[in-house]
């Protein structure tokens, strides 16, 4: 029964992250604290293993995307290969700060993201990209924004689209490469994050069964599932709306998570 529910919340995260335009963190992570609640989960860790279990399957629902963007030929890997280098160090960093912050605490800080995520995207509140005198950022840049980016999403629990795409146009990626790039940008996220999140929660006494530290697996393998499957369905559904308001629905579902946990 708790699988079949996780793969119902896949469906719900697939069709909202095809949708919407995002990875699936953004949803996912409220969704899982609130099944995590249901189900009992010490509240003290309940945060903690929405983050990391959101981080594991990231793994799999960016490889769509990043096939996708790369099928186009809007990734610039060698981008992606230097921004990793400070992405894996800053998903360490990242994991280890959520941590050391009361559950609480972390659901504040996720809830007060999701608010400035809100107010971005309702006034599209992003750099431009560059046009055809692009310069590629120098390594420096590329390694700490991949640490600042890796740090961030690990504590927020998402693929770091949202703060990877504003880093790009603001080194005058142009936008079409700088989506594609943040899309690739995506897995290094996941992967390290949520090795660093089973790490620094393998001990702890209060997890759930079938936890490897922070990462609950039957939430993973459930949602990898079908949000990978329905994410299409959502895909097709935004081509039939506007673009316009897509984005306000988004920003609203946002700024009522982002309330709800302030609370």
């Amino acid at each position: 029964m708790i699988f079949l529910l996780y793969m119902a919340l896949g469906v719900v995260a697939g069709i909202l992250a095809g949708l919407f335009g995002v990875g699936g963190g953004l949803i996912i992570v409220p969704v899982l604290i609130y099944s995590f609640t249901l189900q009992g989960v010490d509240p003290a860790i309940m945060t903690h293993l929405a983050v990391g279990t959101s981080l594991a399957t990231i793994v799999f629902t960016s490889l769509n995307s990043i096939h996708g963007h790369h099928q186009k030929g809007a990734t610039r890997w060698p981008l992606v290969g230097w921004m990793s280098i400070g992405i894996v160090g800053g998903c360490a960093l990242g994991a280890l700060t959520a941590s050391w912050i009361p559950g609480s605490d972390l659901q504040t800080v996720i809830g007060l993201f999701a608010i400035a995520m809100a107010i971005q995207i309702a006034f599209n509140l992003r750099p431009k990209g560059g046009g055809t005198d692009y310069r590629p950022p120098g390594r420096p840049w590329l390694m700490g924004g991949g640490l600042i980016i890796g740090w961030a999403s690990a504590i927020f629990g998402i693929g770091g689209g949202s703060l990877t795409v504003p880093f790009l146009l603001w080194r005058n990626l142009p936008a079409q490469q700088a989506v594609g790039t943040s899309a690739a940008c995506g897995l290094p996220i996941a992967m390290a994050g949520a090795a660093s999140f089973m790490w620094f929660g393998h001990n702890h006494a209060s997890l759930p069964p079938w936890s490897i530290g922070y990462v609950y697996l039957p939430g993973v393998l459930g949602i990898a599932l079908t949000s990978m499957l329905f994410a299409r369905i959502g895909v097709r559904l935004a081509h039939r709306l506007s673009p316009t308001l897509l984005k306000r629905l988004f920003a609203a579902l946002l700024l009522m998570i982002g309330v709800n946990f302030l609370l």
